[in-house]
C-alpha cells in the first residue's frame, strides 16, 4: 500500500503545486527491478566522464536531485541522506547523484554550484553528475527530487522509488520513517531478495 503525503507544517501552497504531478514530468514507466539499469555516461562536476558500466561488479545507487526542491533539502538538512551516503561508501557501494535538471530551465546548477553546494552540505557520494540534457533522467523516467535506484553487481535494478515512506518535506520525519534504500541495500547486500523493490516516488518534479 502506498502511504499518502501527509504535508508538514512548513509546506506552502506553493510547494504543494512543485510536487511531481504534472503529466508532462516524465510519463514513462520506469525500468522495473529485475531489468536492466539504462546505460548512461555523464559529466561529473570536475568534467570527468563517469560511465555506468564502469562500476559493474559493484552495487551502486542513483539518487536524483536538485538543490531548489524542499524534498531534497528536507533530506540534506536532517542529514538523512548524508548518513545513507557515508553507510553506502562504507560497504564498496557506488552513490551516484544525478542533477537532470534541464540547462535551459531556470533552477539548473553549473557543475560549480552543484559542487559548492553539496560541499556545504557535507555530501558523500561517489560522484556528482550533471545531466544538463535531461537525457539520462528520461531514460530511468526519473519522476522526482528525490528519486532512487539501487543497482545490482549485475547491472539489474533490485530498487526502484521513494527513498521512505515519510512523504513530507519535514527534516524531522526522517527519524520514524521506514527508509526503503537502506532496507533494500541490507538485503541485496546480504544476497537476499529484496521485500520492497518498488514504491511510488515523491517530491518535486525532476524539471525537464
Amino acid at each position: 500500500m502506498t502511504a499518502r503525503f501527509s504535508p508538514a507544517s512548513l509546506c506552502s501552497a506553493a510547494l504543494l503545486g512543485a510536487l511531481a504531478m504534472a503529466p508532462g514530468a516524465a510519463t514513462a514507466a520506469a525500468p522495473a527491478p529485475g531489468t536492466p539499469a539504462p546505460a548512461f555516461t555523464l559529466n561529473d562536476t570536475a568534467g570527468r566522464a563517469v560511465n555506468l558500466a564502469d562500476h559493474r561488479g559493484k552495487f551502486v545507487v542513483l539518487e536524483w536531485t536538485n538543490p531548489e526542491c524542499p524534498f531534497v533539502q528536507k533530506h540534506y538538512v536532517s542529514k538523512n541522506m548524508q548518513t545513507l551516503q557515508k553507510e553506502a561508501g562504507g560497504k564498496d557501494v557506488v552513490w551516484l547523484a544525478i542533477n537532470s535538471t534541464n540547462e535551459d530551465h531556470g533552477e539548473y546548477k553549473t557543475p560549480a554550484q552543484m559542487n559548492a553546494w553539496m560541499k556545504d552540505k557535507q555530501a558523500a557520494p561517489k560522484a556528482v553528475l550533471l545531466d544538463g540534457t535531461s537525457a539520462t533522467g528520461r531514460a530511468y523516467a526519473a519522476k522526482t527530487t528525490p528519486h532512487m535506484f539501487v543497482i545490482d553487481p549485475a547491472g539489474k535494478i533490485v530498487y526502484n522509488g521513494a527513498i521512505d515512506d515519510k512523504r513530507s518535506a519535514n527534516p524531522a520525519d526522517t527519524r520514524t520513517a521506514n527508509n526503503y534504500v537502506r532496507a533494500a541495500l541490507t538485503e541485496a547486500l546480504a544476497g537476499k531478495p529484496v521485500t520492497v523493490a518498488s514504491t511510488t516516488p515523491y517530491g518535486c518534479s525532476v524539471k525537464y
